[in-house]
């Protein structure tokens, strides 16, 4: 399993994880994508845009190996804003390669891009 270096652990102040310190010796955990409802907590809306944004500093429009990124965190984003970069795609494989649909991600956290060069 690639660990990112220089990726936030976790959102600051909260529980909300955002990497994994070992892999899972039963296999990584399938990436599924999760229904974003209205009336979400603000926390959990707040550790969602916190992710995307470590997401876009840490590999831009690049695609990135999945890793050591925890799978419930990139679930939320995964089938919108993270897109499988290859076909065949393996949603429980460490190794599996993603990469930001920047015209969704756009949409979804403009606050991430307003003010940059993205």
């Amino acid at each position: 399993m690639l660990k990112h270096r220089g990726f936030p652990g976790r959102l600051p102040g909260t529980d909300f994880q955002f990497t994994l310190r070992r892999a899972n010796p039963r296999g990584a955990t399938p990436l599924t994508q999760r229904e974003r409802y209205r009336d979400r907590k603000p926390a959990d809306r707040r550790a969602d845009a916190a992710f995307f944004e470590a997401l876009w500093a840490h590999f831009g429009p690049d695609p990135f190996v999945r890793g050591n990124l925890d799978a419930g965190r990139l679930s939320w984003l995964f089938g919108r804003e993270v897109i499988p970069a290859i076909d065949p795609f393996d949603p429980a494989d460490y190794d599996a390669t993603l990469v930001i649909d920047v015209r969704v991600a756009r949409q979804s956290f403009p606050e991430v891009f307003e003010g940059g060069s993205a």
